[in-house]
């Protein structure tokens, strides 16, 4: 799938996800979307170049001699990354959860 594809389907599924939000929390988190969307289209293309070429570069004749691959160190920074952002768009998901109207604004 391209890179392109990739970007717009996970763009599109966040944006489904935040339908129910409050518009103000999903005005806010907006960046937060695409940046996600980003990471994750970025490293659909590592993860395909990273099939072809491993993780890490074993030298021919010295199997001790290991360097790893740049491409799996940036995979790796996206991963962390991407499951940061992930972390905070489910954190105003479940904030926004909790917003209903609960039975307590009867005793208000």
């Amino acid at each position: 799938m391209e890179k392109s594809e990739v970007y717009s389907q996970e763009l599109a599924k966040l944006q489904a996800i935040f339908t129910d939000v409050d518009p103000a929390k999903a005005q806010l988190v907006e960046g937060l979307m695409e940046d996600a969307a980003f990471l994750k289209a970025e490293n659909s293309v590592l993860k395909e170049a990273l099939k072809a070429t491993g993780m890490v570069k074993i030298h021919p004749s010295n199997p001790d001699l290991q360097k790893p691959v740049e491409a799996a160190r940036q995979y790796l920074k996206n991963v962390n990354a991407y499951a940061v952002v992930v972390k905070t768009l489910n954190g105003v998901l479940s904030k926004n959860a909790l917003d209903p109207e609960d039975d307590m604004d009867e005793f208000e």
